[in-house]
């Protein structure tokens, strides 16, 4: 197999820690500015967070996990149960931000976790923890694109939606880590993004990305995407997750499920990429999850300028289940779980 060239293809930080504030790259200014927003207090966070400044399952736990660190240095606690009851409120907070996400919760839980029997030290081992968090990700990225990339065969084109990459993490992505492997490895030629409405991230934030490190992607509107297909133009659509049930169930951006149905139905390929932490197994299926609905006047127009009739109304989910049936392949750090089925979840996930 062909080496990976990580620091050709892992050009971008979306996270950074400074050690008194926590950086995130602006996310709705991209592509045309880029900036970072300081968050000095979890309230910060929780905005950010909830806000779309920072966006992504795994990048949303790394900044939460943050997040109770700037609400640590506010309270006064002697040992870690102490911090743990007065962290609660903040933890709350940034749990509440963006509930579909597994990730935020996951991340939040293994905080308060790393309180348990601390002593006056409890500080540095809440830092520790946040750090270890975001080093585990992009590890793990960097681990199930290796793996993802071996299922694809050379020569291949492959679609993928919303944003999945460095920015929506640790550093390499998801599903988009699963891409840069297999350009790197030579076994990707074409990468199709579709735009991802209403907020646009595959067009704003996808195409920008690939093109930092010198991947030449085309945008097609979510609209075409059966179409495309139909072509013959592609073989893998490559997605991410916000949290996958203990059957295999996937929730994901708005617009997965339907790419999930076209690619079943022209015989593509269909691959969800995600860190372990993304496993949920505590929820059955898909009609478990929480479905976030966002503001319905997130549909009425595209950068400020209104598009829709006005007095009209709009129903506006920012996520889908796409049912397990439709998955060929769930990569994970741990491994590949093909055709996953709730015996194959427990299989690999116990």
């Amino acid at each position: 197999m062909t080496d990976i060239d990580f620091d050709r293809y892992d050009r971008i930080r979306p996270i950074r820690w400074t050690g008194d504030a926590l950086e995130l790259l602006d996310q709705r200014r991209l592509p045309f500015e880029v900036d970072y927003v300081r968050c000095i207090s979890s309230d910060d966070v929780a905005e950010a967070i909830r806000s779309l400044t920072v966006r992504g399952a795994p990048a949303i736990g790394i900044a939460a996990a943050w997040g109770v660190v700037l609400a640590s240095r506010v309270i006064e606690a002697s040992g870690g149960g102490e911090a743990a009851v007065k962290l609660q409120p903040a933890i709350e907070a940034l749990n509440a931000a963006r509930p579909t996400a597994v990730n935020l919760a996951w991340a939040l839980a293994r905080m308060r976790a790393a309180l348990v029997g601390a002593g006056p030290d409890w500080r540095a081992i809440l830092e520790a923890q946040a750090r270890a968090i975001a080093d585990e990700d992009l590890a793990a990225n960097r681990r199930m694109g290796a793996l993802g990339a071996a299922l694809i065969e050379p020569g291949s084109n492959v679609l993928t939606h919303c944003n999945t990459g460095s920015l929506a993490t640790a550093g390499f992505g998801t599903a988009l880590g699963v891409i840069r492997a297999g350009v790197a490895q030579g076994r990707i030629g074409q990468v199709y993004a579709g735009e991802t409405r209403p907020w646009l991230q595959g067009a704003r934030l996808t195409v920008w990305e690939l093109e930092q490190d010198g991947i030449a992607p085309t945008l097609i509107a979510d609209a075409a995407a059966a179409h495309l297909m139909r072509t013959g133009r592609v073989q893998w659509v490559i997605v991410g997750a916000d949290r996958i049930c203990a059957n295999g169930d996937t929730a994901n951006k708005i617009g997965t499920y339907q790419l999930a149905i076209a690619a079943r139905h022209h015989g593509v390929g269909f691959m969800v990429a995600a860190p372990s932490s993304t496993v949920d197994m505590a929820t059955a299926d898909g009609d478990a999850i929480h479905i976030e609905e966002r503001d319905p006047g997130e549909l009425f127009g595209l950068g400020g300028v209104r598009t829709a009739a006005t007095g009209v109304g709009a129903w506006n989910p920012v996520f889908d289940v796409t049912p397990h049936g439709l998955i060929d392949a769930i990569v994970t750090e741990r491994g590949v779980v093909d055709r996953p089925d709730a015996a194959a979840m427990r299989l690999a996930f116990g």
